[in-house]
């Protein structure tokens, strides 16, 4: 029986030349006998704009100085545990990463997870006692077998499950050295248990000054909503919201991008993209990643307007395909029924504050909305402030909403409004 599978240069009788290809080998090299300035700039464009991965170098790490120097001043100064929160997409993670090496570069203990829905913290806070060691313990001296053995703090936890009041005893004999705990997408973790855990910790740890602190994150449009079920440790902890991006963040963004890859961006394309993103960076990635590479196709030197448009197009059908028929037939029977409106005013609201849909400011179009969207069950009620704040049920809808509406506009040919312009 004739093999299926070829090697690399299997030519063949070259018919597959006809067809699409691999332009970078997984090994990031170029293919073979490839090398043109084009081909080099899409090698590099998934280093300069990576939508689905965290930013993990500070070299390309744009905007949010205002939040990190908070942050960090929070850690460093006031030495409170922080709780980082804000709607998904908007940069927690990747702000958590560069926490994380700066951190790191101040020769903190640097203890990074991310939370899952079947979270131990016995199992967590083992992995973490055991990344400190035994040398920063008060009661060890330097030259101890234990210590020049390579023990660590998980040596001196007994058996079983560990407790909070154990922990905050062992971190309390720390010296010499602070360590910062980083538990990522707290949110994801919905057992009760877990969280009180957490908040007994983070109590005991304060009541006792000790050299651990820990910075929690998760997808959240206030802290309250973060730590609904532990409202104990809210006078324990500095809440800090990660806003969307100006846009002269969004302009460093693209710009870094740019760079990286060495492919310009030009104004009006850079505009549009500021527009669409509404402050999210994982969209004006996404959007910078695929409007490069359109504009690569063509074998253009720079990326323009029209290849931003064309890549929400795509963005667009990527977005649909991730949200349920559920959601997909609401939003389609209220476009039908002259709704239009009323969805581009509850995405707008949402995609500016966090997530939220707030009628405490009596607007009456916005009430309205709600209530469409109430009826629909594209909405619910979030919070204790009964009919004052909702969200989408499902988080991608007012992206959606917003893309699909500016690519509406913009293959009618017309300008984006001033609302879908925010």
């Amino acid at each position: 029986m004739r093999p299926l599978i070829r090697s690399i240069g299997d030519a063949g009788d070259g018919a597959h030349d006809a067809h699409p290809q691999f332009k970078v080998l997984a090994t990031d090299q170029l293919r073979l006998g490839r090398g043109a300035t084009a081909d080099k700039a899409r090698a590099r464009l998934r280093e300069a704009f990576t939508p689905s991965q965290p930013v993990s170098r500070i070299s390309m790490f744009a905007g949010r100085k205002t939040v990190l120097t908070r942050l960090i001043r929070a850690i460093e100064d006031q030495q409170l545990h922080v709780v980082v929160y804000g709607e998904r997409g908007i940069g927690k993670t990747s702000l958590l990463s560069i926490l994380s090496q700066l951190a790191d570069e101040a020769k903190y203990i640097v203890c990074y997870t991310s939370c899952g829905e079947n979270s131990s913290f016995t199992e967590i806070f083992r992995n973490i006692a055991a990344s400190i060691p035994l040398l920063f313990h008060a009661d060890y001296a330097p030259t101890q077998t234990e210590i020049e053995s390579g023990g660590t703090l998980a040596d001196l936890l007994p058996p079983g499950d560990v407790t909070p009041h154990q922990l905050s005893d062992l971190f309390a004999k720390l010296s010499s050295t602070r360590v910062l705990v980083i538990l990522d997408e707290f949110d994801r973790s919905p057992s009760g248990a877990f969280r009180r855990m957490i908040a007994e910790l983070v109590k005991n740890l304060s009541d006792r000054s000790t050299r651990v602190q820990i910075v929690m994150a998760g997808v959240a449009g206030n802290l309250a909503e973060l730590v609904e079920h532990i409202p104990s440790i809210r006078r324990n902890i500095l809440g800090i919201q990660v806003p969307n991006m100006t846009s002269e963040e969004m302009d460093e963004l693209i710009g870094l991008g740019s760079a990286t890859c060495g492919l310009p961006y030009d104004a009006a394309a850079v505009e549009l993209i500021t527009h669409i993103s509404c402050g999210l960076p994982y969209i004006a990635s996404l959007l910078s990643q695929h409007a490069g590479i359109g504009a690569l196709d063509r074998q253009s030197a720079v990326a323009e307007r029209q290849d931003v448009a064309n890549a929400l197009e795509l963005v667009v059908d990527e977005t649909r395909q991730r949200l349920s028929d559920r959601s997909l037939r609401a939003i389609k029977r209220l476009q039908i029924d002259g709704e239009a409106g009323a969805l581009e005013k509850l995405s707008d609201s949402a995609l500016h504050h966090a997530g939220v849909i707030d009628l405490i400011g009596g607007d009456i179009d916005l009430a309205n909305a709600v209530k469409t969207g109430l009826r629909s069950q594209l909405l619910e009620a979030i919070g204790d402030e009964v009919g004052e704040r909702f969200r989408f049920v499902e988080e991608g809808v007012p992206v959606y909403l917003r893309m699909q509406s500016i690519d509406d506009v913009l293959k009618s040919g017309k300008a984006p409004t001033h609302a879908q312009s925010q």
